[in-house]
């Protein structure tokens, strides 16, 4: 497996307390906040660049609004000083905000997704930084999503909709690996 440049971003999408609200049904992937928080801390020790970004609702009765507590992120991945915070309010973390700029900037030309939810800010985010040029891989252990009625009536599981947003990124718009495969290629650069 190559091994990932040091200039490589992890972009933290939408890790907010929120999302833990009975409010947006039941979810997969438990343990989501869990490894992006061990990508995290190696991107800290590696001294990569990290970029957080922020969704701030509009929907005043959403727990993401910036009036309700649920706007804050998760202590488990929350940024800390000279960590840039992007903030949005729709789903791609590229449409209104200086994201591209700031990967340009920095001279990123790879990025490490991760974040809530997989359908959503993820996908959309991922789609975007594929068409833009960037080598793009997103962590399927680390993003989650929820359950959906669909328009037909139908109840979607959580799990299917993460695995089939996945398999519509991969090799189309992003390369999707694990933590654990992330972490390796962090290893492999540091080894070289």
């Amino acid at each position: 497996m190559e091994a990932l440049p040091q200039n490589t971003a992890l972009i933290i999408i939408d890790v907010q307390k929120g999302f833990d609200e009975p409010f947006w049904g039941e979810r997969n992937n438990p343990y989501a906040e869990e490894n992006i928080a061990k990508l995290l801390k190696k991107w800290r020790e590696t001294e990569r660049p990290i970029i957080h970004i922020q969704h701030l609702s509009e929907n005043i009765h959403s727990p993401l609004h910036p009036n309700q507590p649920g706007c804050e992120f998760k202590e488990i991945v929350k940024p800390i000083a000279n960590e840039p915070v992007i903030t949005k309010n729709v789903n791609s973390a590229f449409i209104g905000t200086n994201l591209e700029q700031v990967l340009r900037e920095y001279g990123c030309t790879n990025l490490v997704i991760a974040g809530l939810t997989t359908n959503h800010c993820v996908s959309t985010t991922t789609r975007m930084a594929g068409n833009l040029g960037f080598t793009t891989f997103i962590v399927s252990d680390g993003t989650a999503t929820f359950d959906r009625t669909g328009f037909d009536g139908k109840l979607y599981k959580a799990e299917d909709i993460h695995m089939i947003s996945l398999v519509n990124l991969h090799e189309e718009f992003a390369t999707v690996l694990s933590t654990n495969e992330v972490l390796g290629m962090i290893f492999n650069y540091a080894s070289n």
